[in-house]
């Protein structure tokens, strides 16, 4: 797990898919993390405009092409469609953050040899979130 987490970690920009306004969701935090550590950093929400001060994409399609790393903060069933359109555009590596794992979109992960992180920490508790 440990050389999963190195290797997402390596990536020049990320981005968060189920990035939230509402500082209380992890979708708000695990955004704030990546903040907080001065990583450029993406969130991406269907219908959010703009979350802590940042232009939200609607799509991981629209995600600029440096972004090598996603976390994934959404239900089960939305991450199976979240992986779909990360192998599609060429994601590297995908964190399923506690509460968004589907054993399906793992498998599919492993299929296309994304580096998956699954079923294991929460990178507010890798990296280190300080709540504001």
């Amino acid at each position: 797990m440990t050389n999963n987490i190195e290797k997402f970690l390596q990536s020049p920009e990320f981005a968060v898919i189920g990035a939230s306004s509402n500082r209380n969701k992890y979708g708000n935090k695990v955004l704030r993390c990546y903040m907080q550590h001065q990583m450029k950093v993406y969130p991406v929400h269907p219908s959010e405009e703009e979350v802590e001060g940042l232009t939200v994409f609607s799509s991981v399609m629209e995600l600029p092409s440096d972004v090598k790393s996603i976390s994934i903060i959404t239900p089960p069933q939305i991450t199976e469609e979240v992986v779909n359109e990360a192998i599609k555009r060429g994601i590297k590596n995908i964190w399923m953050q506690p509460g968004a794992e589907s054993q399906q979109a793992i498998q599919n992960c492993l299929n296309h040899q994304i580096n998956v992180i699954a079923k294991g920490p929460c990178i507010l508790v890798v990296l280190g979130f300080h709540e504001e």
